[in-house]
């Protein structure tokens, strides 16, 4: 799989240990000529030590073979999150420390999330590309100020706190892209 293709939760091969991309910085060249690179922090699946790792936009890694059974949040088992299978009910304990910062992407009763296994042991949790969430605190919009749009931040329910568009009142719910974090329009 070439770098470009990457995406947050991929599982690949790196000096032969599994390891799953956390973050991807991009950076772009300055100059003409210059390549695309990516910056690739990823974490060993089992284990869960630290690689950093920079490739060119035409490097590749090889995909790890995983299965991905869809599954559905049902309770916290003290630093565990306890994910249950759509089809057989089966859990799956998958720590926190695994999920890092994503944590904030589980949400009750939220359908879409597809727990990831290698050799028979969940290592991950591929999340819905986007989730409703509110906005629970927020400056009130200034009126007159100026007829662009200005981000403003923004304190969501699950306890994230992300940059919303000036319009966003309080008590809004929005679409939250769980790739980027970033917001991505009013829900309905």
């Amino acid at each position: 799989m070439k770098a470009y293709d990457m995406k947050k939760g991929t599982v690949v091969e790196h000096n032969n240990t599994a390891y799953q991309i956390r973050e991807i910085e991009r950076s772009s060249p300055q100059g003409r000529g210059g390549n695309v690179t990516y910056r690739f922090t990823m974490y060993s699946v089992p284990g869960g030590n630290k690689a950093d790792i920079s490739l060119k936009a035409e490097e590749e890694l090889r995909e790890v073979e995983l299965q991905r059974r869809q599954a559905t949040f049902s309770y916290e088992d003290g630093d565990d999150l306890v994910f249950l299978d759509d089809n057989d009910y089966s859990p799956y304990n998958i720590p926190k420390a695994v999920l890092g910062e994503d944590v904030a992407y589980v949400l009750p009763d939220l359908e879409g999330y597809y727990v990831q296994i290698i050799d028979d042991m969940p290592v991950g949790v591929q999340f819905p590309q986007n989730i409703t969430v509110e906005v629970v605190e927020t400056p009130p919009e200034l009126k007159g100020g100026t007829a662009t749009k200005r981000p403003k931040p923004a304190k969501l329910s699950n306890g994230m706190e992300i940059m919303v568009p000036e319009y966003i009142a309080n008590g809004e719910r929005i679409i939250l892209n769980t790739t980027t974090g970033e917001f991505a329009g009013r829900a309905d």
